[in-house]
This record gives structure tokens, sequence and C-alpha cells, in this order.
């Protein structure tokens, strides 16, 4: 029997961070993201987002790659949103990942961070967000791609 507990907060953004999550569809985006991480037998705690990017709270299975599991959910996300013309103007996601571990303790404070998507970026953008999240988790980055 294998035991694990890993709790990764991920985050990724739209090309270029452009804003075009429109709320109207964000609600039907989180659903088909949360569907795909199910299936692949991952545990959802929380997803949202805001116009230009999204965070996802989940475990994932230890049989899957991190890197593999993110590149299924943008790629199927992307293909999904096309399809659906749920974001007429969304043209693909970003490049790369932030993928941030948590010690189970931190679970509820993450959970209410992340609800609070909308409310918290009102005071600071999405450039400074993870590159406050990149400092907090001493990882080394260059800050030219935030250009």
């Amino acid at each position: 029997m294998s035991y694990h507990q890993i709790l990764y907060q991920i985050v990724f953004s739209t090309k270029y961070r452009e804003p075009v999550l429109e709320k109207s569809g964000r609600i039907e985006l989180f659903n088909f993201i949360g569907g795909i991480l199910k299936h692949k037998k991952c545990k959802l705690y929380c997803i949202n987002g805001v116009e230009d990017h999204i965070h996802i709270l989940t475990s994932v299975n230890p049989k899957i790659a991190l890197s593999n599991l993110i590149k299924d959910l943008k790629i199927s996300s992307n293909k999904f949103i096309k399809e659906k013309n749920i974001f007429p103007s969304f043209n693909n996601w970003q490049k790369g990942y932030g993928a941030f571990t948590y010690h189970t303790n931190a679970k509820k404070k993450l959970i209410t961070y992340i609800k609070n998507q909308e409310i918290h970026h009102q005071t600071e953008n999405s450039r400074a967000e993870i590159i406050r999240m990149l400092i907090e988790h001493q990882i080394d980055f260059d800050e030219k791609i935030f250009e």
C-alpha cells in the first residue's frame, strides 16, 4: 500500500496575460477542469481565477507526473474553450505554470485565498502575485520573463 499527501497550488495564465476569461464563462471552464482532475483521480479542493489566470488547489494522483497533468489540463481546456466559444477573445494559455506545494495545515487558508481572487486582485496584479509566490517559495527566476 502506498500513501501520499502533496497539496499543490497550480497557477497558469492566458497568453500574454490578456484579460479574456470573462466572468460569465469561468464556472463552465472550472467545472470542465474539475472533471479532468476527477477523471485522473486527483482531489480538487478549489479552483478559481480572474480575467487573466487561474488557481487550482489539488492533490495529484502519484501515478501522474505534475508536468503531464498540467499539460493535459491546458491542452484539453484550450480545446474546450475554443469549441464552446466561451471566451471569444481567448487565444491560448501562456507557456509555463507555477506549482507550489503546501502543508495540509494551509489548506483552509489557501481555499479562502483562491475563492477570493477577485477581491485579492483589487490590490495586487497577477504579475506581482506570481513574483511574490516565487519569492515566498524561494524559487529562482528571471524577472525579465514577466516584462
